[in-house]
């Protein structure tokens, strides 16, 4: 079966997640406050989203920036905040809980990913901080993560290729690894080429601070023409 891509847009606020759904994107990452890598959205802005749009909307679970080694009370409002974004119709979570020493949680995520079920989950950048990143890798398929986003521990995704590729080949399908991080029109061919099938856009598809159609357009009718390209043995 020929291979397929995914785009998810990463958008903050309800108006870029329907910019993003209007500009054809397969699917969104909602968040608020992207100026600290992003937070949890509201209430009203996860149903709206869910709502209007005929694409998945995963939900950013982050009660703060900063590092994700977090409190008792943090990760209480961790736990309300899957079962709020099951509850108003999200398709999915995306989360991840560290260690002090910043190895992966498993007891912490293992939880959280009980309470998101039958929701996807997936695991985000915090994957970049991980001293171990294929043990890291083990873990969560272990833990029944549905795909972990990652720029391969670089500044960019282009330039983490090299991890990305190894990554995938270690999944071996067991979950899907998302390219995230300054991915741009023109990384797109490097990242299909590493053997990704999903990659996760942010800023490139914003103008002014905001997700704008055309861009998102353009990204995804550029993602699915190197793909068909990829296929056809043309690259």
């Amino acid at each position: 079966m020929p291979r397929s891509i995914t785009v998810e847009i990463c958008v903050e606020g309800l108006g870029s997640a329907l910019a993003a759904g209007e500009g054809g994107a397969d699917r969104v990452e909602l968040c608020e406050d992207l100026a600290v890598g992003g937070v949890t959205p509201s209430a009203g802005a996860i149903e709206v989203a869910c709502r209007r749009l005929a694409i998945p909307v995963q939900v950013l679970i982050r009660p703060r920036g900063g590092d994700f080694d977090y409190s008792e009370a943090e990760f209480e409002a961790m736990r309300l905040d899957i079962a709020l974004a099951r509850d108003r119709g999200a398709s999915g979570v995306v989360l991840g809980v560290l260690r002090p020493d910043g190895r992966v949680d498993e007891p912490r995520n293992a939880a959280l990913i009980r309470e998101a079920r039958p929701m996807s989950v997936t695991f985000h950048r915090a994957f970049d901080e991980v001293p171990d990143p294929m043990a890291a890798l083990d873990t969560l398929i272990g833990l029944g993560v549905d795909r972990v986003l990652t720029s391969g521990r670089a500044d960019s995704a282009r330039s983490g290729v090299k991890t990305l590729r190894a990554l995938v080949s270690r999944s071996a399908g067991r979950l899907a690894v998302l390219g995230g991080g300054r991915v741009t029109i023109e990384a797109i061919p490097d990242l299909i080429g590493a053997g990704l099938s999903e990659i996760h856009v942010g800023s490139a598809a914003c103008r002014g601070g905001r997700t704008d159609p055309d861009l998102v357009r353009r990204i995804v009718s550029a993602a699915r023409l190197e793909m068909r390209r990829a296929g056809e043995g043309g690259r």
